[in-house]
C-alpha cells in the first residue's frame, strides 16, 4: 500500500510498503480520511522526540473497518462489523496512572500517540492498536456525519477540553489568537456549546485572518500586526477586558496580551505550546494577583472528548465540514505541508 513515512527532518516520502496485518486484539481500517494539523507541519521541518523513524504520520484518522482481530478487547468484538464507521482518537492514555485513575485522560503521564509510537493516517490502511482499543479509542462516527468532518473530531476535542477547563458562561467575551483552524473550532465551541458573546479573533496574518473569518464570522476580527491588540480589546469592552482569553497559536507575545487583556476574575487557556528553544514569556504577577486571573495549561484532549466532538458535528452545534477547504489524494499529499504551512487553508484533508 502506500504511506507517507517518516525518516527524518525534510526527509518524509510517500512510499510503497506492506499492508499492515490485523493482530488478535486489533481493528484493520480502509483509511477514507486523514486530515492535516500545525503539529504535522513541525513534524516534517523539526521532527518529534516521541517519534522514533521511519514511522507513518497523520493523527487526524477515520475510516471503515475491514478486519477485527480474533481476541479483540470488549466491546469491539462483538459491536464493531466489517464495514462500518470509525473515527480514532490520537493521545492515547495508559488507562492505569495516577492520572488516568482520577480521571485526568488528557494528561497521562505515560501517554504515546497515533502516528508517533503508532503508525498514523497517511495510508491506505491503518491497524488500531489495542492500546487504543482498551481505552475507548475507536469511535463509531454518527450516520449523518461523513468521514470528512469526523477527521476534524480530533481537534475538535482538543478545543473541547481545553474550554471545559476555562468554564465558560453565557454572555462571556472571549478573545481568541490564531485563526488557524484550530482558532476557528474554539470559536464555534464558545458559542454553539458555552453560548458565550461576543468573540474576537485575531491573527497577524491578514489573509488567513479574512479567509477564516468569512467562515466563522467572530464579532471583529483583529489584524495584530496593524494595531495594539490590547488597547483594541480594552476599547471594544469599555474597558473592562475580555473574560475569556484563548492563544491558539505558538507566540510568545500572545500569552503576555492575554494577561495584559484579561478582565477581573478573567480565565486564560495557554493552548499553544511554545517553541521549547524560547518557551519563557514575562509575566506581571500583579496583574494576575490583583485582577484574581485564572491561567490555564490544555494539553491535547481524553477519549471522552473525541466521542463528545463527534456528537457536537452530529447536533450541528459545532459544524466542521465549512472548515475543510482543500481535499487532497494520498498521491498529492505532500503538497498539504506547503499549503498548511503558508496559511492558504483553514483545514487540509488526505482522501487516500
Amino acid at each position: 500500500m502506500k504511506a507517507l513515512r517518516y525518516y527524518a527532518p525534510e526527509d518524509v516520502r510517500l512510499e510503497e510498503i506492506p499492508e499492515p496485518e490485523c493482530g488478535p486484539d486489533e481493528i484493520k481500517l480502509r483509511v477514507r480520511n486523514c486530515s492535516t494539523c500545525g503539529t504535522d507541519v513541525k513534524i516534517f521541518y523539526n521532527g518529534h522526540q516521541n517519534l522514533t523513524p521511519p514511522r507513518t504520520i497523520g493523527h487526524e484518522i477515520t475510516g471503515e473497518v475491514v478486519e477485527i482481530g480474533s481476541s479483540a478487547a470488549e466491546p469491539y468484538r462483538t459491536t464493531w462489523q466489517v464495514g462500518d464507521r470509525a473515527q480514532v482518537i490520537a493521545a492515547v492514555p495508559c488507562g492505569h496512572c495516577h492520572e488516568c485513575a482520577k480521571g485526568w485522560m488528557a494528561v497521562c503521564q505515560n501517554q504515546t500517540s497515533v502516528g508517533y509510537q503508532y503508525d498514523g493516517g497517511f495510508a491506505e490502511y491503518i491497524v488500531v492498536p489495542h492500546q487504543v482499543l482498551r481505552v475507548g479509542g475507536l469511535n463509531r462516527i454518527p450516520d449523518n456525519v461523513g468521514y470528512d468532518e469526523a477527521s476534524a473530531a480530533e481537534p475538535l476535542a482538543c478545543a473541547i477540553n481545553a474550554q471545559e477547563l476555562l468554564g465558560i458562561e453565557e454572555g462571556d467575551t472571549v478573545v481568541v489568537f490564531g485563526a488557524g483552524p484550530i482558532g476557528c473550532m474554539h470559536v464555534r465551541v464558545a458559542r454553539g456549546v458555552h453560548r458565550c458573546g461576543q468573540v474576537f479573533l485575531v491573527d497577524v496574518n491578514a489573509e488567513r485572518l479574512e479567509l477564516s473569518a468569512k467562515v466563522v464570522q467572530p464579532d471583529v476580527m483583529i489584524d495584530a500586526a496593524e494595531v495594539d491588540v490590547v488597547e483594541r480589546v480594552m476599547e471594544l469592552t469599555g474597558g473592562r477586558g475580555a473574560d475569556v482569553v484563548i492563544t491558539a497559536t505558538a507566540a510568545n507575545i500572545t500569552q503576555e496580551q492575554a494577561i495584559a487583556m484579561a478582565a477581573r476574575n478573567g480565565r486564560i487557556s495557554f493552548f499553544g505550546g511554545l517553541p521549547k528553544a524560547n518557551p519563557v514569556i514575562s509575566c506581571d504577577s500583579n496583574v494576575v494577583h490583583y485582577r484574581q486571573l485564572h491561567i490555564h495549561g490544555a494539553n491535547g484532549s481524553a477519549p471522552e472528548h473525541n466521542k463528545r466532538a463527534l456528537e457536537y458535528i452530529s447536533t450541528g452545534q459545532v459544524p466542521v465540514e465549512d472548515l475543510i477547504t482543500h481535499r487532497i489524494g494520498l498521491d498529492s499529499v505532500l503538497d498539504a505541508f506547503s499549503i498548511v504551512k503558508n496559511g492558504r487553508s483553514i483545514k487540509v484533508t488526505i482522501e487516500p
